[in-house]
Formats: structure tokens, sequence, C-alpha cells
């Protein structure tokens, strides 16, 4: 080995550098180093101190270093790292138990897994070798994750990235805003429905209820299921435990990750027992999924989603935002929750970019004029009102100025 190649690295401090040395260039990347984080706030290297309201991408569902979570870690990395689904864990039963008493009633059966793709991945595997059938409908807009079967119903990714030469099932995309549309689409030869019920990468686009009812009412009469990818919305970010459940549809499967594991990496694909009943073994199988680690991150977050009833902070914290933040560049508010669109008179880019002047993280989408906030869902009220006074004092946007 060329020890003097292995060594090179750019110079102290310039992290964004020292990452390009070695690690794929895929991502966009903010131009600050975070060192730390504490509750809704993100500790810089140069020493600035930014509200988070875009919480890993919806995943710090109880902001950074909640002490119920980091003492799960503690707990759990003294007693055992790893051991297979090869053994039984009494982690694996809390965690499994606790995320079917949160989710609706009737998915009563849990395969934990890795990633939100991975889950969405095992969902529609199962719903078409359980139907026979290779046809599944999406929704336009949508976004599932970046493996075959998941970018195979991601709007746009094979005109994009998704790089296979065939997908793995014929896929029809319908739109997200007609529901006799969509409907039109699901057919004897559907094997599945798989939609967020808040289109997070979208602008955070809510499904209407009706249009979830109808869905489902069209699943039923054709045997196909409906597999509701909560991977964004999920885990009380809409204000319930899954979004879904606002228009009281019950979906065969849901999909959960991001918030999930609090920051630490898990998914869940949660189905009904009749789904379950005719698996067998070797039908679904991971390596890390279900880890110790995993497990407890899990059940720390669902502890803390019961005692600190984070869900319904996240609904609060919504009504304060819709009623104070439509001013200077906003002038619509989408979403459910803490997952919501920020409609910005001129692009939201340069209202990100401002915020970020003030010391507030915020995210775009993929619309151009939708911001993106998913902070954790125990955000306090005066940071709330912190976001509300920096859109204030932003003032309109050109585009918005010159009407």
């Amino acid at each position: 080995m060329d020890v003097s190649v292995v060594s090179r690295t750019p110079a102290a401090g310039d992290v964004r550098s020292a990452e390009a040395a070695h690690l794929a260039q895929v991502y966009a990347q903010f131009p600050f180093e975070v060192v730390s984080g504490e509750g809704a706030y993100l500790n810089c290297a140069d020493g600035r101190r930014l509200l988070d309201l875009y919480g890993g991408h919806a995943v710090c569902a109880l902001g950074h270093g909640h002490p119920r979570l980091m003492q799960a870690f503690r707990r759990q990395a003294g007693e055992l790292l790893f051991a297979s689904n090869a053994v039984a864990l009494r982690v694996r039963v809390r965690a499994a138990d606790k995320l079917v008493e949160f989710a609706p009633q009737g998915l009563d059966r849990v395969f934990f897994v890795n990633s939100g793709a991975e889950a969405n991945e095992n969902a529609l595997r199962l719903a078409c070798k359980l139907t026979g059938r290779s046809r599944v409908v999406a929704l336009e807009h949508g976004f599932h994750g970046r493996t075959a079967a998941a970018g195979a119903v991601t709007w746009g990714a094979r005109e994009r990235w998704y790089g296979f030469p065939k997908t793995p099932f014929d896929v029809a995309f319908a739109p997200r805003d007609n529901a006799a549309a969509a409907v039109s689409h699901i057919d004897g030869e559907t094997a599945a429905v798989i939609l967020e019920p808040i289109q997070g990468l979208a602008g955070a686009f809510a499904l209407s209820d009706d249009f979830l009812r109808e869905v489902r009412a069209a699943c039923d009469r054709h045997g196909a299921f409906l597999i509701a990818d909560e991977v964004q919305c999920g885990m009380g970010r809409s204000g319930l435990p899954f979004a879904v459940s606002h228009s009281g549809v019950a979906p065969d499967m849901i999909t959960a990750a991001k918030s999930l594991g609090g920051g630490f990496p898990c998914a869940a694909l949660l189905m009904r027992d009749e789904i379950a009943a005719q698996l067998g073994g070797g039908d679904l199988g991971t390596t890390f999924g279900g880890g110790p680690l995993a497990c407890a991150a899990i059940e720390a977050v669902l502890d803390a989603m019961e005692e600190e009833q984070l869900p319904a902070q996240a609904a609060e914290r919504e009504r304060q935002i819709r009623s104070t933040c439509i001013a200077g560049p906003v002038t619509a508010i989408e979403g459910r929750g803490l997952l919501l669109g920020l409609k910005c008179a001129g692009g939201a880019r340069p209202v990100r970019d401002d915020l970020l002047a003030a010391d507030i993280l915020a995210g775009t989408s993929a619309l151009p004029e939708w911001l993106r906030l998913m902070p954790p869902l125990n955000l306090r009220e005066q940071e709330a009102a912190q976001l509300a006074a920096a859109v204030h004092q932003l003032g309109p946007h050109q585009e918005q100025a010159n009407e």
C-alpha cells in the first residue's frame, strides 16, 4: 500500500474538501460543518447555532441528543451490540409490541429492515408475490426510494437516475388530485397501489381524505393491496401516529422509517395478519434489520411519543405556524402536522438562503416554489415563533413585490 496516497488530506478544518477526497460526490451540501446538536438546534464549527427545521430530512423526531434516546443507546450498547434474527431478543419483542400498539388497528405484524427504500421494496415484492400480478399503481410526484422496485414507482426516476434497463413490474402513474382518474388505473391486474398520504418531496402535498377513501374502495373491489408509504410523513409527524389515519382508511401495509429510530438507521414494514399468514421461512430476510440497537432506538422513540404526546405537539405547532407564517414571501402553507410546505413567491431557494442567514435551517423540495419544514416533533412554541419572526422580517421577494 502506498501510505503517501492514503495520508494525503486537505487542510485541517475544511471538512467538505476532506469529504471530497474519498466519498462519492452525490449530495448537495450546506456551507457549514455541524459538530453537535441539542434539542432543535445544531452547533456549527464556526460557532453558529442553527434552529434545525430540516430535522435531518424528517429523521430527528425527538430533536438532537434526547435524553431517553441517548440512555437507550448507552444501555443497549453495554449489553449487546448485535445478534442476528437467528436468535430471539427481548428488546425486539418490546419494539414490535409498541409499534403495533402505535399503528392503526389491524396492522398486527412487523418486519424490521434498515431503510425506507428496503421497506417499500419488500412491500411491493409481497404484493406481487401474493396476488400473482405484475402491475402497480403509484402517484405522480411520489417518492419511494432508490432501489429497483421503489425507484420504479418513484415519479420521474426512470428519466433522471433510475439506471436499470427494466422495471420489475409494470407501473401506471395516476394523478394525485383526481380520485376518479386514479381509480381508473386500478383493475384486476393491479397488485398494489402505493402512495404517500403526504407527499414530502413534492412540497408536503397532503392527499385528500376522499381521494384515499376512493382508492381504498377500488383496491377492495379488485383485490389489490393498498400500501401507505409513511417513511417521511409517519411516526406522529402529521399530528396522528400515521397520516393515513386522518382519512379513516386502513391500508394493508404501512412502511415506516426516518423518525422511527430518531436518528438511528432502521425501518419497518407493518402488515395485516392475513398477509403475514401467507409467508414462510425465507420469504423475507435481512441481516441488520431488527438488531438490538435499532430496536432500542425504536422503543425509546415510541415511549417518548406516548409520554410527551408528540403527535399532539406536532398538531399544535402546525396551528401556530399556519397562523403566524403567511407573511413576506410565504403565500400558502400545505401539509399536516410538522411536515409542512411553505409556498414562496419568487421561489423557495432564496427564502431558504435568507432563513439560513438568520440562523434557521429549512429544506427545499422537488417543486421550486415550495419550502419544506420537517423539524423535531417537540419543537417549542418559542422556536416556531423564531421562524415566524424571521419570515416577517424577510419581506416580499421580487416576484411578489412587482404584482
